[in-house]
């Protein structure tokens, strides 16, 4: 079933693009240009999440964030507007405001926010999930590390941006540890509801708090002999961060509404992209949990870091995305190739995921083209792209063209020649011109 999502916003062309793009990436979607419309609209369906403007034609969006809480709806909203007000931004979170986005909204944004709501709070990973096997330095010298730590049972940090496959990484340590065959559960320290994130991670009595009805094991619990994966815990509120490192100091803790301790028998693996110093430094992080948990860091490199990973990534989403979508695909024409390798993947592998399924989808011809892609830079996004592989025309870049088609297709000269739009003999040629190997 299709998350729905309400839109409201009076710009109509905003408005519109927004829904596209949401509505591209599977969602189902619909707008209002004011406050009444939405809680018209917002009494008859059950939403997902909600984006609201602040300044609209009748109403606003902090009243309908009101409404709201009033109306016991506990409904994801984000808050957009053109003019950032501190004291608003404050009174926002306070409501329950999941964030505040200064405009113009970027769509890569925009989508890996969705992304974060509808991700499972907890996930429980009983067998290893199937990983595509990368083979770029940067990738290499990550599993490296992480095979490396796994037999030990150092807590690791893995720092890198959204969508680098921060839990990829975090599975390679469990998988290749002590731990192998117990459980891996990852959870996403952004879902985490604030009143009862203390009870998830270790667990409650009967009638230790209102609604608590029956007696549940936490996270600790739950990950007992195995791995605990903390996805984004920069986020983690300051309460739970001492909760947290108190069960790291001592290895035990103490579900709600209890009297008795229990063993914490866990590794702890943490990831972030937050600059996690400059969070100590504005006192949002706990600087002695910081070094608890950054036994040993791993940095995951983004997917522009490592060109030659782009195709045969591509590749294997392609084949994968035909299967399920049923789509007769062969590969991708050379423009399209070139395109792949000439974007700077603001999104990481999530977005060139996201990006070859809707090409898939949207094919009218067994090769993938330029079109399908569709990775050309929207106006409203404001985003450097990577160097890139272009045809042979200008000779001050070609050196660094060759070096990147070559990188591309793994040192296979012909494959790269097609991609320069040249034939092998001239890239031979340039490649002993240029000293390359």
């Amino acid at each position: 079933m299709k998350r729905k999502i309400l839109i409201v916003e009076d710009n109509m062309s905003l408005s519109q693009m927004q829904k596209d793009w949401f509505s591209q990436a599977g969602y189902d979607v619909m707008t209002a240009m004011s406050e009444p419309i939405a809680r018209t609209l917002i009494r008859k369906t059950q939403f997902d999440l909600i984006l609201s403007d602040v300044r609209l034609p009748e109403g606003d969006g902090i009243s309908l964030l009101k409404w709201l809480r009033k109306e016991k709806k506990d409904i994801p909203f984000i808050i957009t507007t053109e003019y950032v007000s501190v004291p608003d931004v404050v009174y926002t979170i306070k409501l329950g405001a999941m964030d505040y986005l200064p405009k113009p909204v970027h769509r890569e944004h925009l989508l890996e926010l969705a992304e974060e709501v509808f991700r499972p709070i907890a996930t429980v990973r009983k067998k290893e999930k199937a990983l595509f096997h990368r083979t770029s330095p940067g990738i290499l010298q990550v599993e490296k590390f992480a095979r490396l730590v796994a037999p030990s049972d150092m807590s690791v940090m893995i720092l890198g941006a959204n969508g680098t496959g921060k839990e990829s990484v975090a599975q390679t340590i469990h998988c290749n540890s002590d731990r192998w065959n117990t459980p891996f559960i990852a959870v996403n320290c952004g879902a985490l509801p604030r009143g009862l994130a203390a009870s998830l991670f270790f667990g409650h009595e009967k009638g230790a708090f209102t609604g608590a009805d029956t007696a549940k094991n936490g996270y600790f619990d739950m990950a007992k002999g195995g791995t605990l994966f903390l996805d984004e815990i920069g986020t983690m509120s300051y309460e739970l961060q001492s909760l947290l490192l108190r069960v790291l100091q001592e290895n035990t803790y103490t579900p709600i509404g209890s009297g008795r301790e229990r063993t914490a028998d866990v590794r702890v693996i943490a990831a972030t992209n937050e600059d996690l110093p400059k969070a100590i430094k504005e006192g949002r992080f706990r600087e002695d949990l910081y070094h608890r948990l950054n036994e040993f860091e791993i940095r995951q490199p983004s997917l522009a870091e490592c060109p030659e990973d782009i195709l045969p990534l591509a590749e294997f989403f392609r084949e994968r995305f035909s299967k399920e979508l049923k789509r007769e695909t062969r590969g991708f024409t050379n423009d399209a190739k070139r395109e792949l390798l000439s974007y700077s993947w603001p999104g990481n592998v999530r977005e060139l995921q996201n990006r070859i399924k809707r090409a898939v989808l949207v094919a009218e011809t067994p090769m993938l083209d330029v079109d399908g892609v569709n990775i050309g830079i929207h106006p409203d996004e404001d985003v450097p792209t990577a160097s890139p592989v272009l045809p042979l025309k200008d000779e001050a870049l070609e050196k660094e063209s060759i070096i990147r088609a070559l990188k591309a297709c793994n040192g296979r000269r012909e494959q790269a020649a097609a991609l320069l739009n040249i034939n092998p003999a001239t890239l031979y040629r340039k490649i002993k011109k240029y000293g390359l190997k």
